[in-house]
């Protein structure tokens, strides 16, 4: 069966109300995520504060990768905010979807490209934020035409690609592994032989899915950081 997004106009705007729960959802769990996690912190961290000190050191390490830390020190939460968004977002509709008369309300919000290209275009106009923050205006606008002012047209489009592929890529890829989970889905659901026949494929492109999930975080986040690191630091 296909199933449409629920919509409601406002103001004169359509809104997806489905994207809308899910981002709410996605941004509430990571909330209590990081509450929780740090709000009894101990010198000998255990369980919670574990994963979230692991969390840490892992994005240090990206930074560490791209920028000097004194140049990237500052980007520390920003990239630990968004690994942990995009993946409870990859993550929300891999055990089920839930659609109310043909209406699709619980699904991954990154299984949308309204969302991903958002996403993407946030930390795009960040970097731009960013560099002429931290180079000055004039300083940042010479990086554009140089060394050679004819390329400032490409260095324009490249712009608008990394956009596009840092969007699309995150949306292609999750969007893929639900298409998938649901038509296995609707095999099961046609009798015995077909739950039979769909459980193991289901099983093994559930964990698939949830190392896809994964890697596109992580992607996203890695992306994130280069970029960043193209416009502030001075070796780039």
């Amino acid at each position: 069966m296909e199933h449409h997004a629920p919509t409601t106009e406002f103001l004169g705007m359509t809104f997806n109300l489905s994207n809308v729960l899910m981002i709410t959802i996605a941004s509430a769990i990571v909330f209590i995520l990081a509450v929780v996690t740090t709000r009894s912190l101990a010198m000998r961290p255990t369980g919670l504060q574990n994963f979230i000190e692991w969390v840490m050191d892992f994005v240090k390490g990206l930074i560490g990768s791209t920028m000097d830390w004194k140049t990237g020190g500052r980007f520390l939460f920003l990239g630990m905010t968004i690994l942990m968004y995009i993946f409870v977002s990859n993550m929300l509709g891999l055990p089920f979807a839930i659609a109310i008369d043909s209406e699709l309300w619980w699904k991954s919000p990154t299984a949308d490209p309204t969302i991903t290209l958002t996403l993407a275009t946030m930390v795009v106009v960040l970097t731009h934020y960013y560099g002429i923050k931290m180079k000055g205006a004039k300083e940042y606008g010479r990086g554009f035409v140089s060394p050679l002012k004819f390329l400032f047209p490409f260095k324009i489009i490249e712009e608008f690609s990394n956009t596009l592929t840092l969007g699309l890529r995150l949306y292609g890829n999750i969007y893929a592994g639900e298409i998938l989970l649901g038509l296995l889905a609707g095999l099961g659901g046609a009798g015995i032989a077909g739950a039979l026949g769909a459980f193991l494929p289901m099983l093994v492109w559930q964990g698939f899915s949830i190392f896809v999930g994964t890697i596109q975080a992580f992607i996203f986040t890695m992306l994130t950081m280069v970029y960043i690191a193209h416009k502030v630091a001075d070796d780039h």
